[in-house]
């Protein structure tokens, strides 16, 4: 098929890859436009976009798809479809009725629940057992579209974010191929209004661990964080972020420290398996404990 693929962050890059490797003609690439990034602030291509590079293909950044110039030069392309992920810009109608066969979304979610900006992280924040990906014939409404094939994958006890966001990836990947190949024979099957729920953009004031609450909402807070934003406490006034964690059965005063970095919480409590102090390298217990010492309790 003739295809505009359109996505951003390293999530998208599997797809775009996978739909190169199975021989469509991806006739051009859409990703948002270089942003300032690191210490030097200087403009940094996202991860679709230099990987389009690498590959030869064609690449357009614009800052938004209102404009009618943009439109129409998006609708010369005469695509069969448009592949998007992750893409980071809302689809005008204009956009969306453009390709042949529409436009096809690769969402990280069992739909319709966590539609939204960031269903890796809630799946794993609200403690879902299992989750997987869906791909979505595109409207003009949020995540809101018949999916034409979804699958689905158990949330493992110590999943992060970062561990799920790579096998969702993989996933995606191989199911945009299989569906679209398959894209004759398919019904799309419409969203139920059951169920809906909406994964929120992650705000860095979420961040803060509070150790009063459950074992297994700060285990899953922990896990849903990392590696990024990643939840954060304070120990000895230095804020650690932690990157790994699992629930024990151990109880004691909310904050206390029961031994190495394990914390009690409101009820239970957890082990942190992985942290980075400020100015430090993501450590495993067994590194970041030399040398540190711990209060007795902490908040």
């Amino acid at each position: 098929m003739k295809i505009v693929f359109m996505g951003t962050p390293a999530f998208s890059v599997s797809a775009l890859d996978a739909l190169v490797e199975a021989g469509h003609d991806i006739c051009a690439v859409y990703t948002q436009p270089p942003r300032p990034a690191g210490r030097g602030k200087k403009l940094r291509a996202s991860a679709v976009h230099a990987r389009a590079d690498v590959l030869g293909l064609e690449v357009r950044h614009p800052v938004s798809l209102k404009d009618p110039l943009v439109q129409s030069e998006f609708a010369a392309l005469e695509a069969d479809v448009a592949v998007v992920v992750a893409y980071g810009l809302l689809l005008p109608q204009a956009v969306l009725d453009a390709p042949a066969r529409g436009c096809l979304n690769i969402h990280a979610s069992l739909l319709p629940r966590w539609r939204g900006a960031a269903p890796i992280h809630r799946a794993i924040m609200a403690g879902d057992a299992e989750t997987g990906v869906c791909i979505m014939q595109m409207e003009a409404g949020l995540d809101t579209g018949p999916v034409l094939t979804r699958r689905r994958v158990t949330i493992e006890r110590t999943e992060t974010t970062g561990s799920l966001h790579d096998r969702l990836a993989a996933l995606g990947a191989a199911q945009i191929v299989e569906t679209l190949a398959a894209l004759d024979d398919l019904t799309p099957e419409p969203q139920p209004e059951d169920g809906v729920t909406y994964a929120a953009k992650i705000d860095k004031a979420e961040a803060k661990v509070d150790w009063s609450k459950p074992a297994v909402e700060v285990d899953a807070l922990i896990r849903g964080l990392s590696p990024f934003p990643g939840a954060w406490t304070r120990v000895n006034g230095e804020r650690v972020k932690l990157l790994g964690s699992y629930v024990v059965d151990e109880e004691g005063l909310h904050g206390a420290v029961l031994g190495g970095f394990r914390i009690a919480c409101g009820t239970g409590a957890v082990q942190v398996t992985r942290a980075q102090r400020e100015g430090k390298k993501p450590m495993d217990m067994g590194e970041f404990l030399k040398g540190f010492g711990f209060p007795k309790r902490i908040s």
